[in-house]
Order: structure tokens, then sequence, then C-alpha cells
């Protein structure tokens, strides 16, 4: 660097011996004076195609480009530590980008960043749209899926893709789950000389020639019928694919409320069934993840469909029985055995591979596994509730008039924190 822009650094700056400078389609037009001083003053310059090719310019050092795997370029960005090297990355580094993958491996002491306007920010000044209202999603490489629990009549998506097919995919999924009638905004090459912007009907979608760099604007609107995701714990039993074999609605309300999701965790749902436990853990919040562990292949199965069809599909299967299906999974933080209790190991397991200060909940609606929780809860502690729901149902037949409370079977629940 020169010695002028070298004075406007503050002292730690002039050891950093890596910058992340985040660069647009406008390219080297769009850089600050200092970003473009750390490409040009780099040995070694690292970057996707595309990224190079805009920054070629300037570049004096060794360009770089991403290797495949991309674990083997971040080993070779460590390697050159001391050295003069540069990072080019989409926009804001930070934001999606691989400044969240050096974060790990680097300090905020040796590392120096100048973000560009991101996508996202540059979508929003397009639309006149307020980013804190927006949900904002990243589906570059990740199933179109992930979108579902965000389609709320009124919602503003943001979400970026990695192809020019994804704009018509996710159309044709928001037509197939009633909510047709949303409308599209597609913005390709933001900040570019080919910058375009195109807005359809999602029910009427017909834009060709699509730049594979594109994010996506849906202003939604739900069609009568749209399938819907509340945000509160307890969704309706008929959203689920099932064959009886669940927790039921109220139950699986009060269960994950005594899982008590925290931020970042994992949870196990032993003997998951439809998978509505892990699956409702899972759209508490992005953090969460969960792995579900059914022995029966048809349900495991449903268990698939229902996580793609809750928008998870990244939640993790296990095929096999409990116990022995356990070993080997990463620790939980939160374990629910819906199912499976009274088989021998079964909560032993659970409560030994608990994180400390981990949540097992375990829930029973037969005689013979209410016994195993009494002896567990006088055990080891814990508390014990009996839930018991009953609902309106016509007395006498399909044509009576009078109705009566038909009670489900009650449910024996034991929640125990390991200390």
């Amino acid at each position: 660097m020169s010695p002028a822009n070298l004075t406007n650094l503050e002292p730690a700056a002039l050891h950093r011996w890596l910058s992340i400078i985040g660069i647009g389609e406008d390219g080297i037009e769009g850089m600050s004076a200092m970003a473009r001083e750390f490409v040009q003053s780099a040995a070694v310059v690292f970057g996707g195609a595309r990224h190079l090719a805009l920054a070629a310019p300037i570049i004096r050092g060794i360009p770089r480009p991403w290797a495949v795997p991309f674990d083997q370029s971040m080993a070779e960005v460590l390697k050159l530590r001391g050295r003069a090297v540069c990072v080019l990355a989409s926009g804001d580094p930070f934001l999606h980008g691989v400044g969240s993958l050096l974060s790990h491996q680097v300090t905020s002491q040796e590392t120096l960043v100048i973000p560009a306007p991101s996508a996202f920010s540059l979508a929003a000044s397009r639309l006149l749209w307020s980013l804190p209202r927006a949900v904002l999603l990243s589906l570059c490489g990740r199933p179109l899926d992930l979108i579902r629990p965000h389609l709320h009549p009124g919602a503003q998506i943001l979400a970026l893709t990695s192809n020019h097919r994804a704009p018509m995919e996710l159309a044709r999924l928001l037509c197939e789950i009633g909510f047709g009638r949303s409308q599209l905004t597609v913005l390709e090459s933001l900040a570019g000389p080919r910058e375009r912007i195109r807005t359809r009907r999602a029910d009427r979608f017909d834009l060709e020639g699509i730049d594979p760099l594109n994010t996506v604007a849906i202003e939604v609107t739900a069609a009568a019928g749209a399938r819907i995701l509340p945000r509160a714990a307890g969704l309706a039993d008929e959203l689920f694919d099932h064959d009886g074999q669940m927790t039921k609605r109220e139950i699986r309300a009060l269960s994950l409320s005594a899982l008590a999701p925290r931020r970042g965790e994992l949870l196990w749902d032993v003997g998951a069934g439809a998978g509505s436990v892990a699956i409702e853990w899972m759209l508490t919040d992005t953090s969460l993840n969960a792995i579900a562990i059914e022995q029966r292949s048809d349900r495991a199965a449903r268990v698939r469909r229902n996580a793609v069809a809750f928008g998870v599909p990244h939640l993790e299967l296990i095929e096999g029985p409990a116990p022995a299906a356990l070993h080997g999974l990463a620790p939980p933080d939160a374990v629910f055995i819906g199912g499976g209790a009274t088989e021998p190991g079964v909560i032993d397991a659970a409560q030994a591979a608990l994180r400390p200060a981990g949540r097992l909940v375990v829930n029973s609606v037969t005689l013979e596994t209410e016994g195993v929780l009494l002896k567990c809860q006088s055990r080891c502690g814990g508390s014990l509730t009996r839930i018991a729901i009953s609902r309106a149902a016509p007395i006498g037949g399909e044509d009576a008039r009078m109705r009566g409370w038909r009670p489900a079977m009650p449910v024996v629940q034991w929640t125990w924190v390991k200390r």
C-alpha cells in the first residue's frame, strides 16, 4: 500500500496479512480506493472465477480460483498466513459469504474486511423494501423447500438462488401449495451492466433467459386452503402425513414446552413416528437441528416426506431400533421418547448421551410404560405430569343432535434435567 493510505489505517491493521474484500457486479468501479489498494498489494488473490475476472485489471499478485472441494481452498489460504493475501467475496462477505467460513480459522487481529453492498441490500433498494421486515434466505445450493415455513400472507421474502432455473421452480412450488397469486420479482446481475428486473405472478410465470446470478423477491399472497404453517407449537394433526402413530397436537405442544428448545441445540426424537416433534422443534428456530430415530421403514418414509413438506428437509433420519441406533450420534441437548421407552436400555442411553443441563421428555399412554416412568422418577427425580384431553363429539351416531365429551387416552409425561 502507498504511504498515504497506510497512515489512514489503525495500527493493528498494518499487521493484518489477510484482507477480505467485497466485490459487486460493478467490479473495480464500485470499490473504494482502500479496497483496490488491498487487491493490488496482495501476493495472492483468492476468489471465484467471476470475482477474479471482475478484479483482473488491478490484480498484480497470483490469482487463485477456489478449488473443489472448497475446504481445500481454505487450507491453501491458511498456509499463506503471514503473507499479503486477499480474498474476494460477493458483496458482504459475512452475509451467506466466505467471510463466515474464514472467521472460524482466523482472528480479527489478523484480518481486515471491506464489504460491498449485499444482494439483499441492492434488491431492497430497488424495491423500496425494509430489510428488517423482509425474510432473507439463501437458497444457493440448498433445497427450495426451505422457503415453506416463511410463506405467510403479506410476507416479503428475498431469496438468493444459484442458477437460472430456480425462479421457475420457486413459482411452481408456490402454485402447488396454494400461493400461486404471489408476485415474484427476479432481479438479475444487480449493480452490473447486465442488471435486469422483471415481475410475474407465480401462476403466470413465463420468464426466460434468466441470468444464473439472480435474487428472487416474493410478495406472498395465499389462496383459500393454502398450506400456511403457524408459528405456535402444536400444529394441526392433519398437516402431517401419518398413520395415527404420532404425538397429537395438544400433547405435542406441551412436550415441546417441556423440551424447552434453545438456540443452536440438537434434539433426538426417539420413536419418531411421523416426525412431528422433531419437525416442530426445528421450526422453532433456524439454528435448531434434530435427529429422528424410527425403526419402521414405512414410518421413516413418512418422516422424510413430512420434513420436506414443512420446509426442514435437512432433518437427519436414522432408521433402526433404539438403543442400538443411538450409538455414535452427536450428543443431544434434548431427547424426546415418544415410543419404545419400555425397551431395555433406551432411557439409560438417552440419559447418558445428554449434555449437561440437557432435557429428557418421555411420554406414556400404556400402563407398562407408565410403570417404567414411575420407577425412573423415583430413582432419578424429575417431574411427572398426567395430561387428559377431551373433545366434543356427537352422541348416538352421526345424525345425533346431542354432543358430549369424548376423552382421549391420558398421557403420562416424565421430564428430567441432567445436572
